[in-house]
């Protein structure tokens, strides 16, 4: 045992450069779990500068002085922001409560699909067991609807902090803009100044993490508009919101699309029944997301490492365990940027075997 342990640590470990970023990943990492809510504007911040300096590159290859093209890229970003709080959030919210209202209706139309079952299939369903899905479904609506009517006066504290986040947000993410150099200068003075192993390691991470991240915020806004837009057209209620659960679908491939193809269908079907306006938009959703996954994402994600099926669906369980929410939502990115970071980990060649032949 002590013989492959120390053939691992000469393999993985045998670089000084190595010891020093195992023990800032592990020192990052306990700081975003002890201080991740406290620290979440900076975090965000944090991210939003690094999706918006792709945009800033861009500009400044283009001829654009930084200065401009920093101010440009913010004031379209805070535009943006803008726009969302008072314009998409009033509308989401008016459609979640509207939702909330016609849930009854829904669950007595549901309600009636489900006794036909045991007519239909009667030696795979029963009444008994059709009643108690219908008492735990409703029991569950009952207690979501309940949460909604209550939410304005239970949630005025966290609505407070998240009117100083959104106040910090623009400003962190400003300064994160305009001093990037000198806050990155100011970290890489922290660390030994012959950093080659380092500097290879930030380059790959910096390129799959680039890429990924941006190409995810395009693809958001891209198959989140494009649903508004078809979901529109055909009547769909509840355009918006159900555009914005397809957008942020993708953040999580396979699990994101089959999660949100639920709560489509069903409006779909209480809205139009099963008739051809179903059809229609369920025809229309599945070629949003067969474009999506064949065409979109192979031209957004050229060159990044894609992610094996397994590999995503224990990043969403291990991420999604440890931060919840925030895990899932990150749990793509953060697997990306480890295997950027394994990929390119000095690997020691060990000329020796570890165990000799015959145990010995």
């Amino acid at each position: 045992m002590v013989r492959i342990l120390r053939g691992l640590a000469h393999k993985y470990f045998s670089d000084d450069e190595a010891v020093i970023l195992f023990l800032l990943l592990i020192f990052g990492t306990l700081i975003v779990i002890l201080f991740g809510r406290m620290l979440a504007p900076v975090i965000a911040a944090a991210i939003i500068a690094f999706i918006l300096q792709g945009l800033v590159t861009k500009l400044t290859s283009l001829g654009i002085p930084e200065v401009v093209s920093i101010i440009g890229v913010f004031l379209v970003f805070l535009g943006t922001l803008i726009g969302f709080l008072f314009g998409l959030l009033p509308l989401l919210w008016t459609q979640v409560t509207s939702l909330a209202g016609e849930t009854p209706r829904i669950f007595r139309e549901m309600q009636t699909y489900f006794e036909l079952l045991p007519q239909q299939y009667p030696n795979l369903i029963s009444i008994e067991q059709i009643n108690n899905l219908y008492q735990q479904v409703t029991s569950e609506a009952a207690r979501m609807t309940q949460w909604l009517v209550s939410f304005s006066i239970a949630s005025i504290p966290d609505l407070m902090a998240l009117l100083i986040y959104m106040v910090l947000l623009p400003i962190l993410v400003f300064f994160f803009l305009k001093d990037r150099s000198l806050l990155l200068g100011s970290i890489s003075r922290l660390l030994p100044h012959q950093r080659p192993m380092m500097v290879r390691i930030w380059n790959e991470v910096n390129l799959q993490c680039a890429n990924y991240v941006r190409g995810k915020a395009v693809e958001i806004l891209i198959v989140g508009g494009a649903t508004y837009v078809s979901f529109k057209l055909l009547g769909m209620p509840y355009a918006a919101l159900l555009s914005l659960l397809v957008g942020i679908s993708v953040v999580i491939p396979y699990i994101g699309a089959a999660v949100v193809t639920i709560p489509v269908a069903m409006i779909g079907l209480f809205a139009f029944g099963w008739g051809s306006q179903f059809i229609w938009v369920m025809v229309v959703y599945g070629v949003i997301q067969a474009l999506d996954g064949n065409v979109l994402v192979p031209i957004l994600f050229s060159e990044v490492n894609n992610l094996h099926p397994v590999a995503i669906i224990v990043a969403v369980l291990f991420f999604g365990g440890i931060w919840g929410l925030w895990g899932v939502f990150f749990a793509i990115p953060l697997a990306t940027m480890l295997k950027a970071i394994f990929s390119a980990w000095p690997v020691q060649n060990v000329s020796q075997p570890l165990i000799k032949p015959g145990g010995k």
